[in-house]
């Protein structure tokens, strides 16, 4: 089990190294996450939520993702609420301070059914757990789901990882050591300083330091990795889409208060001559070549935030000047016409977002979309044929209509074309609206398809378009699907893992 000092130390990143080590070694690495809590999802091939961190470790295992891997998935909406979901269906909503009280039997329950499901389709794996947080909140130990609880059950050898780059590692370690129970302690059978910068001999003297004064061997110093991993939560946003030596386009991506699924932006922020830059609102939007908005949890609350900002009016200036906006998901949904939201799921009002008598709040109106929310959610893996950019734009013709884009749908509502515009598109598989727009001087477009930039060939074709304004030559669409690159992401961090991290104490009983 890896467990770390606080949230964001590396566990989810260090439990998908030793994942893709233990396949090199011949073993079947079983991922597993008890509880997470993140809007950044994925949907399994059953049609079950789960955690994005989970799939990745799935992927770095070998395995196809499958959400008894992260039984109890808490989806945040912004008002001290959050989202249940148990083994891929959502069971119902939690408020913070009532969470152990309503929801903690069931969550343990879920979490020992997914423990069965997952060692009963593979009876030779190793499980391969990842804690939540601190394992010491010791307001929250008595209720504990998804560590030391998890890792007594199972009797795990557990790393502890320790973020060095954030100061204080050795007040993290000891602190932490100093507040596990006399039963807990033994369970830790190793240390892992994450982030270290420079030599790692200068780390010597405090990593004997640190075995003298707590017993626990240091198993390894991983450095600061400069290759870019996909976060787990927004707040690692926050260090992204600095300057990019070669970047040739700058790509606006709306950091919604509610912002989801943003993995779906990882192929671009690969991308050598892409610049993301991540927009609060309220920042300037300026003049780039493309802008997102991304997926949102809660659609109506992130409109008003919109408004609030003056985005709104930001958007309109910017496409008469000939730009070009991209909505995917939840921004689709922003960018239409018409929403309802009978049930009041997608945390907007009538004064907030802009409400008219019946309850139709109106969007950004930028795409002729009316959107009802309610019923059940949209959860499946999807294929469809790319219908734009259509050959004979210039780009590269006869190429995007023999496109298959591949990905999933999570969402809320159901989106219909109200009137389309001159030169609008639909897509005829519900996955929605290929809907080029350009009366007022811009392009604006849009779908549910999860993933769809992670195709390297229609990627490329997007990003053509956008080069072609700024009269860039054409990039090749020689490209392979962005799951090779992160395949091959994950093969240089387990060999960073094994060169700096001596595995040995965790695998022997």
């Amino acid at each position: 089990m890896v467990l770390g000092t606080s949230s964001g130390a590396g566990k989810s990143l260090m439990t998908a190294a030793l994942c893709r080590v233990l396949r090199r070694r011949g073993e079947q690495p079983l991922p597993f996450k008890g509880q997470n809590m993140s809007n950044n999802a994925w949907v399994d091939q059953a049609g079950g939520e789960m955690a994005y961190s989970q799939a990745l470790q799935a992927w770095a295992a070998g395995l196809e993702p499958c959400c008894a891997m992260n039984p109890v998935l808490l989806k945040p909406r912004g008002d001290s609420t959050s989202e249940v979901i148990h083994l891929g269906r959502a069971v119902g909503t939690a408020r913070a301070e009532h969470y152990y009280r309503d929801w903690f039997r069931p969550g343990w329950a879920a979490i020992r059914a997914g423990l069965s499901e997952l060692q009963a389709a593979h009876p030779g794996g190793r499980l391969v757990l990842e804690g939540a947080g601190s394992p010491v909140e010791v307001n929250l130990q008595a209720r504990d789901l998804t560590n030391l609880r998890l890792a007594q059950f199972l009797r795990a050898r557990c790393l502890l990882v320790a973020d060095i780059e954030r100061g204080g590692v050795f007040a993290q370690i000891v602190g932490t050591l100093a507040l596990l129970s006399p039963v807990q302690r033994p369970l830790i059978r190793g240390l892992l300083i994450n982030r270290f910068r420079g030599r790692r001999e200068l780390f010597d003297e405090g990593r004997r330091w640190l075995e003298r004064q707590t017993g626990v061997p240091v198993l390894g110093v991983m450095p600061w990795l400069e290759e870019l991993f996909p976060p787990e939560d927004s707040l690692d946003l926050l260090g992204r889409g600095g300057p990019k030596a070669g970047a040739e386009l700058e790509i606006t991506v709306l950091r919604l208060p509610s912002i989801s699924n943003f993995s779906d932006l990882d192929p671009l922020e690969a991308e050598p001559s892409v610049r993301l830059r991540w927009l609060r609102p309220g920042d300037p939007l300026g003049s780039p070549d493309a802008v997102i908005l991304p997926g949102s949890k809660q659609t109506l609350g992130d409109l008003a935030a919109l408004r609030r900002a003056g985005l709104d009016g930001d958007l309109r200036r910017y496409l008469d000047g000939g730009g070009h906006v991209f909505g995917l998901c939840g921004g689709l949904q922003l960018l239409g016409r018409e929403l309802l939201d009978p049930e009041g799921l997608e945390g907007g009002d009538s004064a907030s977002s802009g409400g008219a008598a019946g309850g139709i709040m109106r969007g950004l109106d930028l795409l002729p979309l009316r959107t009802v929310f309610g019923g059940a959610k949209a959860l499946r893996q999807r294929r469809s044929r790319a219908l734009w950019p259509q050959a004979g734009e210039g780009i590269a013709a006869g190429v995007s209509g023999d496109l298959e884009l591949c990905g999933f749908e999570l969402h809320r509502g159901h989106t219909t074309v109200l009137a389309p515009g001159p030169g609008a598109l639909a897509a005829d598989d519900g996955l929605g609206w290929w809907q080029p727009v350009s009366t007022r001087g811009g392009l604006v477009a849009g779908t549910y398809l999860h993933g769809v930039f992670e195709s390297g060939p229609w990627r490329r074709l997007w990003l053509n378009r956008l080069r072609r304004r700024r009269r860039l030559p054409p990039l090749s669409l020689d490209q392979p699907h962005h799951s090779h690159q992160r395949d091959q992401l994950l093969e240089r961090l387990a060999d960073a893992f094994e060169a700096h991290v001596n595995l040995e104490p965790l695998l022997t009983p």
